[in-house]
This record gives C-alpha cells, sequence and structure tokens, in this order.
C-alpha cells in the first residue's frame, strides 16, 4: 500500500496512506494527539515507579518516543511493547521530524535504534526505558495479565474495523493487569460496546485537538 510524508497541524509529521485516505496520526496535530490521548489520559494516572506497557500499533514511533522522554521526567521505570505488523522503513524513520519538534535533540540516537534495533528482543534504551518490538497481528497477541497500560493506536474503524472488534477487545481485557487501562483516540458507539461486552468500564473523554471525544477503558 502507496505511503507519503504529510504534516500535521501542530508542525509534526505523519504517514498519509492515500489508497485508504487514513493517517497514522491525527491531521490536527500527531504530537498534539499523543500527548493528550497517551499521556495525559493514560501515562499520568500512573505514579507507581514500574509500568509495562503495551502499544498497538507502533507505527513511526512517535508514541514510544514521548513516553520514554516522560519516563525520564516523572522518574518511571518503563517496560514497552509495540506491537507492529507492517513496519515502516529507514528513509520514512528519517522523514519523520519529532526529535525536532519535542526539542528533544538528546534522544535523536535514541530514536534511531526505537527503529534500527532487532525485532521479538529486549532493548534497554534508557535507565528507565526498555523496548520490546514485536512484529505481529493483533489478532495473535495471546498475553495474559502482563500489562498495565495499553495504548491501542490501531487504524481507525472506518478501514479497518476488524481491530475494533469484541474478539479483540477480549484480547486486550486478558492482556491487563487488574485495574489495567486502555486508552485510544476513538469515540464510537460500536468500539464502546466491544469494549462494555467483554467487561471494560468505558469512559468518554475530551478529545485531542480536532476531535470531541475519546474512549478510556478499565479492566474490573
Amino acid at each position: 500500500m502507496r505511503r507519503e510524508i504529510s504534516v500535521t497541524s501542530d508542525g509534526s509529521t505523519t504517514i498519509h496512506l492515500p489508497d485508504w485516505d487514513e493517517n497514522y496520526h491525527s491531521k490536527h496535530g500527531a504530537i498534539q494527539e499523543a500527548k493528550h490521548v497517551f499521556i495525559k489520559n493514560g501515562l499520568s494516572l500512573f505514579d507507581n515507579k514500574s509500568i509495562s506497557i503495551l502499544e498497538i500499533g507502533f507505527g513511526t514511533g512517535l508514541n514510544a518516543l514521548i513516553t520514554l522522554i516522560e519516563a525520564k521526567d516523572r522518574n518511571l521505570n518503563i517496560d514497552y511493547i509495540g506491537v507492529e505488523a507492517y513496519p515502516i522503513s529507514n528513509d520514512e524513520v528519517a522523514a519523520m521530524n519529532y526529535i525536532e519538534e519535542l526539542n528533544a535533540q538528546k534522544e535523536s540516537a535514541i530514536f534511531e535504534t526505537m527503529h534500527s534495533s532487532a525485532w521479538e528482543q529486549k532493548i534497554p534504551l534508557t535507565f528507565e526505558f526498555s523496548l520490546t518490538k514485536r512484529k505481529q497481528f493483533i489478532e495473535t497477541i495471546k498475553d495474559v495479565e502482563a500489562f498495565d497500560l495499553i495504548y491501542f493506536d490501531a487504524f481507525g474503524y472506518r478501514v479497518q474495523p476488524e481491530l475494533w472488534s469484541t474478539e479483540v477487545f477480549a484480547k486486550m481485557y486478558t492482556a491487563l493487569k487488574p485495574n489495567g487501562i486502555l486508552v485510544t483516540y476513538a469515540a464510537r458507539g460500536v468500539v464502546k460496546r466491544s469494549m462494555l461486552e467483554v467487561g471494560f468500564t468505558v469512559e468518554k473523554l475530551e478529545g485531542p485537538p480536532g476531535k470531541r471525544e475519546m474512549f478510556r477503558a478499565r479492566k474490573q
């Protein structure tokens, strides 16, 4: 499938899929979306020092990079697992401007290592942050009570409704520890019904810039 680099409204880059008219991040701001959905409404809820995070849709590595920076600022120890079925190319990595937009020049080499490191291996990137990239499809995830927090950042329901099914959210529920949290940019009624069906408690929250609402789900 064709992929093109585009610039979102906050100046940060994303990847656009013209055949689907779909973006990896919000066109209203890739960095703004990541910080609002995954940090403000996800990571910031945890004050325990050791946190295990599963990201569905590793993609450009933006969410992982921002989480790594936050781990330093918040004195957290994060074990981060990023699932991706279709890794982006080296040229696409080089085209992302997150280091400049985040003023994170100290993390430039780390961002490159995130993408160049081997798959299926746990890589300590900093004292506070380790990364394991898993090249797999969401449907094959079999983790059981392994994660405190899930960043659910799959492509949208409009283009891949199968990724937002009851079966997938059942896997997410199983993968979370008790009282674990899943956050996503999505806010469709059909997504909420799937979450509720597998046992999640679902909150509707204010969305990131350009989007009215988003969901946060908690495992009981």
